[in-house]
């Protein structure tokens, strides 16, 4: 046990031996931030200009200029819910090794992540990844996040989607941890990197979870001004807080407003300017994955994706699944490319789908 640690009487009832608790992500004998630590984020945050400027780019511009190798990537949406696809795209074609991947719940972007990594693992690579849940909802478990565990090519910190949205809160908050009343009494609390410690009020058990700091934040919204002030509408999805928790964030929005429009309604801002450090305008930017008030998700595609990955998993045969990237990522030059190969039905029925959700953009 770590010093101050405690425990439940989960160390007595587990089945889960010694060895696999020492070489789980809560087995190292030390903590160390898997992204920022909370000085290195507040310093990042202090020398970041302060005055109203024009932060928008093109998404290469953006992933160009933030992603570096062996960095901490923050993946904002939940599960098929305005997943940052356009930018999961472009940081493929770019190419990025030993990353980590912080997220609540996600489907399609670590996804596509871990299967350009396994394809081309020369040119991008994930080491470890803090998470809650990676899988497809309703459509299925992950395929390529079975063959990296069962491979052992990836290390995994697991924490429920309360535990991973107050990361996010206290590294928004500048703060190291925070407590939470769950993760104790379960496996997690041995194997991830939380900490049961003794409530120096109460005496009781408490459960702590580390802030999670990453160095970048990719956040997909409703609507944005030039200067990075967001608007989200439908679930936020812990997006606001994962934006102020990122040392950087990219802020890709289904359309610019003016901010003029944004001072009308000042409390629809859910993410400030302050926190954003480019804007890429991107209509579909979450397709294949569903985006309240503009268009649902498109099972087929994902369907059709899984499909390969799953393939891939069972065969190790490459083929279906590289088609897919050289036609849908590597044969792109931009996101709009992307979509340009997507059949306008397609498009429409899945805005029409949504039905014309309420939001607020004039």
């Amino acid at each position: 046990m770590k010093p101050n640690e405690t425990c439940s009487a989960i160390r007595n009832a587990s089945s889960l031996q010694p060895e696999v608790i020492a070489k789980s992500a809560g087995g190292a004998e030390k903590f160390e931030w898997w992204g920022l630590s909370p000085e290195e984020a507040r310093k990042i945050m202090v020398n970041k200009p302060k005055s109203l400027r024009d932060k928008t780019s093109t998404m290469k511009e953006a992933v160009d200029r933030y992603v570096k190798d062996g960095m901490n990537i923050g993946i904002g949406g939940f599960v098929n819910t305005r997943p940052p696809v356009a930018a999961i795209h472009e940081i493929i074609r770019h190419g990025a090794k030993d990353l980590t991947l912080s997220f609540q719940s996600n489907s399609i972007c670590p996804e596509l992540l871990a299967g350009a990594m396994l394809l081309y693992p020369e040119h991008i690579s994930v080491k470890r990844v803090e998470l809650a849940w990676w899988g497809y909802e309703v459509i299925g478990i992950a395929p390529l996040l079975r063959y990296l565990n069962s491979k052992g090519m990836i290390l995994m910190d697991d924490y429920t989607n309360l535990g991973m949205a107050a990361r996010f809160k206290a590294a928004s908050m500048g703060i190291e941890f925070m407590q939470v009343r769950d993760h104790g009494g379960a496996d997690m609390e041995l194997t991830n990197r939380g900490m049961m410690v003794k409530s120096p009020f109460t005496g009781k058990n408490t459960y702590l979870v580390a802030a999670s700091y990453p160095d970048l934040a990719l956040v997909h919204v409703t609507a944005a001004d030039k200067f990075g002030n967001s608007r989200i509408f439908g679930a936020t999805c812990t997006c606001p807080e994962l934006a102020l928790a990122g040392g950087h964030c990219i802020v890709s929005t289904e359309q610019i407003i003016s901010n003029e429009i944004i001072r009308t309604y000042p409390n629809l801002t859910e993410i400030p300017y302050s926190a954003v450090d480019a804007v890429v305008e991107q209509r579909f930017g979450s397709y294949p994955g569903v985006h309240y008030g503009h268009y649902w998700f498109d099972m087929e595609h994902i369907l059709m994706f899984r499909k390969a990955s799953d393939n891939f998993r069972k065969t190790g045969k490459t083929d279906e699944l590289k088609k897919y990237y050289d036609e849908y990522i590597f044969g792109c030059e931009t996101f709009d490319d992307f979509l340009s190969k997507i059949p306008y039905k397609t498009l429409k029925k899945l805005r029409d789908l949504d039905g014309g959700q309420p939001i607020i953009v004039g």
